[in-house]
């Protein structure tokens, strides 16, 4: 397994040395799930990444499924922000906005192969973990409110909630086929975005 750069090491180690040994033990955490998965992860490498040693984590954490699962929220949190951010650009409440929340999640697990593995199922004991399901449909929930809005604003029936579910099911489709290399096979060349874009609308319902 790779280990962290000397610049990793130097900020997670600056957070330590300013008070904050429990945040400094989690971005290392996080840092190296972004880098090598969850699967390769371990407490020890996140100590030397933050400069402690190997017993400080139990000061702060029970136990490495506590932290994986801190590390899924945070991930949880980053989704929603980015989603959001490109939602509020596009326009809240339109179907440009769908479309654009759907393609920030594509692009989301992309950027974050690993973290977007471990968020979605990599590790089971996570599915049960009341905060993860509570980030979890938090961040779905925003779906669900961009959906609300456009189906009110637009006169389209339907449940919101089971529009958001088609939705999501599409885009967690094409980003899990995006990742694992599948559309290179099947579809070589396939413009995800544009895909999300004609696609959207007959999963709201307009066609």
């Amino acid at each position: 397994m790779e280990h962290a750069s000397n610049t990793d090491y130097v900020r997670a180690k600056s957070k330590y040395h300013h008070g904050d040994l429990r945040e400094a033990l989690l971005q290392a955490s996080y840092d190296l799930v972004e880098m090598h998965g969850a699967e390769n992860f371990t407490l020890a490498e996140a100590c030397r990444l933050a400069g402690v040693s190997t017993a400080a984590p139990y000061k702060h954490f029970k136990d490495r499924d506590e932290v994986l699962g801190l590390i899924v929220t945070r991930g949880f949190d980053r989704l929603s922000e980015q989603s959001m951010e490109a939602v509020e650009a596009a326009g809240i409440g339109t179907l440009a906005g769908i479309v654009a929340m759907g393609q920030a999640y594509v692009r989301f697990a992309v950027e974050n192969e690993k973290l977007f593995r471990l968020m979605f199922g990599q590790h089971p004991v996570l599915k049960t973990d009341e905060v993860v399901m509570g980030e979890g449909m938090g961040c779905f929930s925003k779906v669900i409110e961009q959906v609300a809005i456009y189906c009110e604003r637009n006169g389209v029936s339907g449940n919101p909630d089971e529009i958001a579910v088609r939705l999501w099911t599409f885009v967690h489709g094409a980003a899990s086929l995006l990742i694992d290399g599948d559309y290179a096979v099947v579809a070589p060349g396939l413009d995800v975005d544009a895909l999300i874009e004609r696609t959207s609308p007959s999963l709201l319902g307009l066609t």
